[in-house]
């Protein structure tokens, strides 16, 4: 079982906080791989939120639900200096 550290709203709070500001966005798709890249947030929603990648490699604005946060799948680290 795994042991969650925030709640809910505590995640909702700091992506609000983190909104237009450079992120660091780190994804888990499943066996042992991930895919890092920089990113803006750009919509902050009651279920969802939206971000903008910074990378040319990646155009598409993805959206992702505060329950994949929670769960481990989608971390976000705000980046002081990008």
């Amino acid at each position: 079982m795994i042991k969650c550290e925030k709640s809910l709203s505590q995640i909702k709070d700091a992506v609000k906080n983190m909104y237009l500001k450079p992120v660091e966005v780190v994804l888990n798709l499943g066996r042992n791989k991930t895919v890092k890249f920089f990113a803006t947030v750009n919509g902050v929603y009651p279920a969802l939120f939206t971000v903008s990648p910074t990378d040319k490699s990646f155009r598409v604005k993805t959206s992702y639900a505060y329950s994949e946060c929670l769960c481990g799948n989608v971390k976000l680290k705000e980046v002081k200096n990008p």
